[in-house]
């Protein structure tokens, strides 16, 4: 190991005369914020040869645990202790600003409020370019096949036609298909956008669970294209609690078109015996039920005269 490595590890000495110079450093802070703010003489750290950090406590109200530190240095072989800098740190356990958040990070739906722009990253993973046609000259262009014959069979001037693309072209058919615009939602994007959708109005809701029968057999649900169609519908019940939203198809809720004329559900049939009445059972039978005539029978013996 060298000598200068070792010297390196090695804690340096405060400088005596930068140590000392303790009033210094505390008019500096004072100078930088203000009279009170600046509170009593925490410690000095050697910095360098003969440059020396003095350490405030700071009263300022809200930095809790910040400190003023001021450095102090001097020259070679001179007396004369000269300010280096001032600056407000944070110690140990100071009361610190939390760690900033991208704005792309920090939004959540919702946000965005009427005249709000939102960019959107040239690199997002929801969207991948449409189909802009520049693979294919357009239908009024010189080198256009179809051109070229118009010119050729009546010698007519190449001016600019309708923008309506022609039907049956592969442009017509992309903005049919809704494709002829920058970019189009990926799959990763359509994925995203289900996910979401299904578990706000999905088959797992507690709105879903007891409802009497799912979206897709209902009266009030807007088929939508596109392959969303094939498990998202619209709901149009305005007293549903989906009205207006994109719901799953296995979604459901009490307003159900057919809720009315479904089936009740089977109920159990009376009790046979009734448990809850007396029953009478009389001492003598009734007159004219028995084979002997009442008249015959003889006076019961009760016990007394």
């Amino acid at each position: 190991m060298s000598a200068a490595t070792t010297r390196s590890r090695t804690p340096r000495t405060p400088d005596r005369l930068c140590v000392e110079a303790v009033e210094l450093a505390r008019s500096a802070a004072e100078e930088a914020a203000f009279p009170g703010v600046v509170g009593a003489h925490v410690t000095a750290v050697a910095e360098g040869d003969r440059v020396v950090t003095h350490f405030f406590e700071c009263k300022e109200p809200g930095y809790r645990g910040w400190r003023w530190a001021v450095t102090v240095t001097r020259a070679s072989r001179a007396k004369n202790i000269t300010l280096d800098e001032t600056v407000l740190l944070p110690g140990d356990d100071a009361l610190l600003a939390p760690e900033w958040v991208p704005w792309s990070e920090r939004l959540r739906p919702g946000d965005m409020g009427p005249g709000d722009l939102l960019p959107t990253d040239a690199e997002d993973l929801r969207l991948e370019p449409g189909w802009s046609g520049e693979d294919a000259p357009p239908p009024n262009s010189v080198v256009s096949t179809e051109m070229a014959e118009l010119v050729e069979a009546e010698d007519a001037d190449v001016t600019d036609r309708a923008v309506v693309p022609v039907r049956g072209s592969i442009t017509s058919v992309a903005e049919e298909l809704g494709m002829r615009r920058a970019r189009v939602l990926s799959r990763y994007g359509l994925h995203s956008a289900a996910d979401r959708w299904d578990e706000s109005f999905g088959a797992k809701t507690a709105m879903a669970q007891a409802a009497p029968a799912s979206c897709v057999s209902c009266g009030f649900l807007v088929a939508i294209g596109g392959s969303l169609g094939q498990a998202f519908g619209v709901c149009a019940n305005e007293f549903g609690p989906a009205d207006g939203r994109l719901v799953s198809l296995s979604y459901g809720c009490g307003g159900h078109s057919e809720a009315a004329v479904m089936p009740k559900p089977l109920r159990p049939a009376p009790h046979v015996l009734d448990s809850v009445a007396s029953d009478e059972f009389p001492l003598r039978p009734a007159s004219g039920t028995g084979s002997v005539p009442v008249t015959d029978l003889p006076a019961a013996d009760l016990g007394h005269s």
